[in-house]
This record gives structure tokens, sequence and C-alpha cells, in this order.
């Protein structure tokens, strides 16, 4: 068994060596939180979700750490703009991801530090790096000197003579305008901590550096975070942490973009869809399978079909696991997944292929339902609940099938109406006009739902279309 990843500083899929046998340490840059999260900005938090859980599956202890950034020019921005103090926006907001994390169904990351509560370890790293002849301070500034390291621009494979960065605004004493800020010297009205460079407070590259440091030491497995930030802000990290002395990431992984209308979601477009707002629509556990079982490096570009697809698709493997668990009562998840599905997952987190093998095993399974094959129908729904299990999907996870998120109050209001329109259709059926019942059901299947006459009563699944 060996993992390959894509690796964005070799540009190719390449075999995953832990730095130390049995343990993966990963680092992933968390959200900025001067705005609630739309279904972009969890994008990232799903992907390396599901490959934690696949490092786990296959034995390993993972430390996963995702940061978040508490202080930077957008929130401070969307302090002057309404007045709420920057902590309150942050914190806000903050809990806003975790929420949002929580409803699809994330784990908890082992730490999520602030960047806030590490000014003292920026200021080590910073001191360390003036006296290396890597930084300077100017003005109450103190920028990174990117002619200083020989390795700078190497993971976005560009060359610095074609490079440029305009100055931030109070960015003053730059050597060199492509030089990028570590420290911001205070301005009025800011907050800001002290420095022996005087007050100020981080620059964004500086707060991850710091703390990769902090919590994975001097040199961890993987770094991850939005394919957007290979730079400049992973390449300001890697420079900062090299010239101070850390080895650091030893693979770069980097998801895709959710666009609209081909461009990336952001909330500056304008574009963005919330979480909060998408499970009041959809089920969490639905919008899971949406943005989780594409490519990580595949974009999805949003549409309300493709979301329709996702939950018409996962309701065909909730509906083959709802009547197994009929048939032949609860199954356990199978200790071990199958090895098609396996070998999909350690080829570079394959999700797609790895998702074409549950779905065959459902039509196996639904095979067996017809030939009322109990033993068969039981194997299958373990091998189906242990494959979900990685992806975190498993349908019959206390997760999903508990009552109290607004999906699932929608999904029971649903039932309730399908329910009486089923009782129309039965007393048609009982006083003989097969003309009236074949329409309900007709009727129903139009609507996108998929009507099965059981022994037990007449069942609605999504996947009528």
């Amino acid at each position: 068994m060996t993992i390959r990843l894509y690796d964005t500083s070799a540009r190719q899929i390449r075999d995953f060596t832990p730095i130390t046998p049995g343990r993966v340490s990963i680092y992933l840059c968390g959200a900025t939180v001067q705005a609630a999260p739309h279904i972009g900005h969890i994008r990232s938090g799903l992907n390396f979700d599901i490959m934690r859980r696949w490092f786990e599956y296959r034995g390993y202890d993972v430390t996963f750490i995702r940061n978040v950034t508490d202080i930077d020019d957008k929130i401070i921005a969307k302090e002057a703009e309404t007045g709420e103090p920057w902590w309150s926006i942050g914190y806000r907001n903050e809990c806003a991801f975790n929420t949002a994390y929580d409803a699809l169904g994330c784990l908890r990351p082992t730490y999520e530090p602030r960047a806030t509560g590490h000014v003292p370890e920026m200021i080590e790293m910073m001191r360390e790096l003036i006296d290396r002849g890597h930084a300077y301070a100017a003005d109450g500034n103190v920028y990174f000197d990117v002619r200083s390291f020989e390795g700078y621009l190497a993971l976005s494979n560009q060359e610095l003579d074609n490079l440029l960065q305009p100055a931030g605004e109070g960015e003053t004493g730059k050597r060199d305008p492509r030089d990028f800020a570590m420290w911001k010297a205070v301005k009025p009205g800011e907050p800001s901590w002290e420095t022996p460079w005087g007050r100020g407070r981080p620059g964004w590259h500086l707060e991850c550096s710091a703390m990769a440091h902090k919590y994975l030491g001097s040199a961890f497995d993987i770094h991850g975070g939005g394919v957007d930030l290979v730079f400049p802000h992973h390449e300001n990290e890697i420079a900062q942490a090299k010239a101070f002395g850390d080895a650091f990431a030893a693979y770069w992984a980097h998801n895709a973009w959710v666009t609209m209308s081909g461009e990336k979601m952001s909330k500056s477009l304008g574009n963005s869809v919330l979480v909060s707002e998408m499970v009041k629509r959809w089920r969490p556990v639905v919008l899971r399978y949406y943005l989780g079982t594409p490519h990580y490096r595949s974009t999805i570009e949003y549409a309300e079909d493709a979301l329709r697809e996702a939950e018409s698709a996962y309701g065909r493997i909730e509906g083959f696991a709802q009547r197994a668990v009929e048939l032949a009562g609860p199954v356990e998840p199978a200790a071990e997944v199958p090895p098609a599905f396996a070998a999909a997952m350690d080829d570079d987190l394959g999700v797609p292929q790895a998702l074409a093998v549950v779905h065959t095993a459902v039509r196996q399974g639904n095979a067996a339902l017809t030939a009322d094959d109990k033993d068969a129908v039981a194997a299958r729904l373990a091998e189906i609940r242990a494959m979900l299990g990685v992806l975190g999907l498993d349908p019959l996870d206390a997760r999903w099938t508990a009552g109290g998120d607004a999906g699932d109050e929608l999904h029971g209001v649903v039932d309730s109406l399908v329910g009486l329109v089923l009782e129309q259709r039965q007393a048609a059926r009982a006083r003989k006009d097969y003309a009236t019942a074949d329409a309900i059901r007709d009727r129903l299947q139009q609507s996108g739902l998929a009507i099965e006459d059981t022994p037990a009563g007449p069942r609605w699944s999504l996947g009528g279309h």
C-alpha cells in the first residue's frame, strides 16, 4: 500500500513517504474571518477532511492543524465600514465557519490556532530573519528581502524579474518593491502589538509560517490550501520558513475553486453562496456529497442542476441502505473497503473513481434485494458503509440519520406531503381507479421522486427523473 499525492512543488504525483513512520502532519490554511463562509470556502476544509480520513483509515496517526486568520486588511476594512470591533467580527465569523464545518461533517482539527495568539512566535521569527540578513525593518515595517532567498518563486514556477508586486498602503521604506511585509507599522485606530521595531500588526504570510513551526516543528508532511494561495501566500511562507532554518513542508497539496459563471466564487464578485443559506435549502449531507465527491484538483462549477443530481445520486444510496436494513437488519461497516475503492483513494485521493465502486455495489445490492438474497444484501451494505464512512457520507451514520437540522426538517415536511398524496393513490387503487393511481405516480415521478410499491406499502425516494 502506497498513497500517492500530487505535489504542487514537484508538479507531479509522488509516492507519499512520511517524515515519521506511522504519523502524518498536515497544515491547512483555514479561514480569514472577515465574513461568513460560502461553499467555496468550505470546499477546502472538506477536501482535506477527506484526505485526513483516508490517512487515518490507512493506519496513520494524523495531526491536523487548520489556522484562523483573525487579523488582516479585510477585517480592519470591515471594522471601518460597519463600526463593529475587529475582534467581534472575527469571532462571529469564526463561529460561523465552525458551524459550517460541523454541518457538513468535517472532523475537528487537532488544533485550530488564531493568528493573534502567536505574536511572540512571529517576533522571534522576524528577529532571526533580520539577524540572518533575510529581513529588514523600515519605518516600523518589517520586510522580507526576496533577493536574499535563492529558492523564491520555485513553488509557483515564476521568474523574479517578471514579478510585479506593488506596495500596499503604508508599506514605505522597501529596498525592492517586490519585498513583502512581514509586519505592518501601526496606523491610527488599528489594532497593534508591541515589537522591537515599533507597534504594528502581523502580515498575513508571517502568521502561517510561525504557527506551522510552533505546532508541527521545523519539518512536517503536507501543507494544504486553495490553489489561489500558491502565490503569493504559500510562496512567501516558504521563503520565511526556509530562510529561518526550517525544512517546512515536504508536500504541497492544493484544491481547486468552486466557480460561478466561470469565475472564482468570492465575496468581492458578489456571487457567493453562503453555507448558512444553502443548508436551509439542501440537506447538509447532500452538500457534502456535492462538494466532496469531485476530484479535489478539479474545478466545481456551481449549478442548481448539479446539486439536484447530487441529491438524486445520494438518494439512491440511501434508498438501498434503508431497504437493506429492512431485509437484513442492522449491518455494521465492513472492516476493510473493497480493493478497487482503496486503489482509487491511494491514487491522489481519486474520489470519483472510488465513488464508482460505491455505486456498483449499490446496483449489486439492489439486484440482491430483488432476488431476496439476504446474505448478499448484508455484504453489500457492509461494504458501502465502510466506503462511505471514509468519505464522511455513511447514510446510516447517526450524524445524517438524526433529526434536528434544517435539511432534515425539510425532508420531514416533504415526507408528510408525499405521504398524503400516496394515500390518495392507494385509495384510488383500492377502488380500482387505476388511471388516477397511475396519474398520481407519474406526477410524482415528474417532480423528481421515485415511487416503489413494497409489501410494507409504497415508498418514495429522490431520483424519479
